[in-house]
């Protein structure tokens, strides 16, 4: 068994667009919500300042290019853009459009749909919809023609010669099944599908999908996390165990939290993800989900065990994905910060160094 493709999420918001200066105000990136974070507790790791690569700008090309230099040094396969259809119209277009057009980076790559409509979420206003995502028979065939162009990249990440291609949430769309088929249709080449376990699960096979992928964090699968009607008592007691003192937050343990995930049921086999972290405390304050504990230590032990199950599953796509290469508003980055620099690159060309290893020695016994 050859040893698994690792690809990464990767967040395209790193540059300023028309409708988030609309929404958000003039040069809002994510960065804006980084660089404000403030620490909520003793130890707490706020801001995450970026190190190597710096407060990139991805319209500039040599940006892109030391993601993928970064990525390939240390066993990253692959990066899985995040896809913003909204009726024919794309956001966050313009570094992977680049991506497109001028063939770099040489780096491999997929795509993920993010069907999801955008609202003041991170504001705690998520019925205030800033661009509603919308489905018809005709922007189904739009976007499976926009999307027949991509896979035809010859970077684009296969699985036994066909393109993959996710969707974060299936069946938020209200004929997935057409969608499907018309995908199928006009890309010629059988996309291998993957429906996404966000917040579902749903097997999506018999909705025409391959596979499912579980995908973390599952923040459904953690008590008190979703739960805005416990008490202070409650979160109080279960912040204690963890050594901070507060009635309000919501604190998690990384490895305990991962247990719980993968506890959660979800069609099997899935396709496994791996979380680096979770803080979304620099886009929701202290009404955040913060997971501590998450050291690089915690993350190779994780990618390690990962690398083993999915061995013994022996799937035939032979894919593990990684959350995420770049979230850094949600404390969820393989990119190096100041505090911990490439750290989070070494144990995971660690794990993959010390499973390869493996794998040769079982063979040659």
């Amino acid at each position: 068994m050859a040893s698994p493709r690792v690809i990464a999420f990767y967040l395209p918001q790193f540059h300023p667009i028309p409708e988030n200066d609309r929404w958000w105000g003039k040069g809002f990136t994510e960065w804006t919500n980084v660089a404000r974070a403030q620490p909520l507790f003793p130890g707490h790791h706020q801001p995450h300042i970026p190190a190597d690569l710096g407060f990139y700008d991805l319209r500039v090309f040599e940006a892109r290019e030391e993601q993928a230099d970064l990525a390939r040094k240390y066993g990253v396969d692959g990066f899985c853009y995040w896809h913003y259809w909204f009726g024919g119209k794309r956001l966050l277009r313009r570094p992977f459009n680049e991506v497109l057009k001028f063939g770099e980076p040489d780096f491999p790559f997929c795509l993920a749909w993010a069907n999801e409509p955008w609202s003041r979420t991170w504001l705690g206003r998520e019925q205030d919809v800033l661009m509603p995502q919308t489905y018809s028979a005709e922007d189904d065939r739009e976007h499976a023609i926009w999307l027949a162009g991509a896979f035809a990249d010859r970077r684009y990440i296969r699985v036994k010669g066909r393109p993959v291609f996710l969707v974060y949430a299936p069946l938020h769309h209200p004929d997935i099944g057409r969608f499907v088929a018309v995908l199928r249709e006009v890309a010629h080449e059988d996309p291998y599908l993957i429906g996404i376990n966000s917040h579902s699960t749903e097997d999506f096979r018999p909705h025409g999908f391959d596979e499912n992928l579980k995908f973390e964090p599952q923040l459904g699968a953690l008590q008190l996390a979703l739960d805005d009607d416990i008490s202070p008592d409650v979160r109080r007691k279960a912040n204690l165990k963890l050594g901070v003192n507060d009635s309000r937050l919501r604190l998690f343990d990384y490895a305990e939290s991962r247990r719980q995930m993968l506890q959660h049921p979800a069609p099997k086999p899935s396709i496994p993800c791996v979380m680096v972290g979770f803080d979304n405390s620099p886009r929701r304050g202290a009404d955040g989900i913060i997971i501590i504990n998450n050291t690089p230590e915690a993350f190779e032990a994780a990618m390690a065990q990962t690398l083993a199950d999915n061995q013994r599953n022996m799937p035939s796509n032979n894919l593990i994905f990684v959350n995420a290469w770049n979230e850094w508003a949600e404390g969820n980055h393989l990119e190096p910060d100041m505090t911990n620099g490439v750290r989070y690159l070494e144990a995971l060309q660690k794990a993959k160094s010390e499973f390869t290893m493996s794998l040769n020695t079982a063979t040659i016994a």
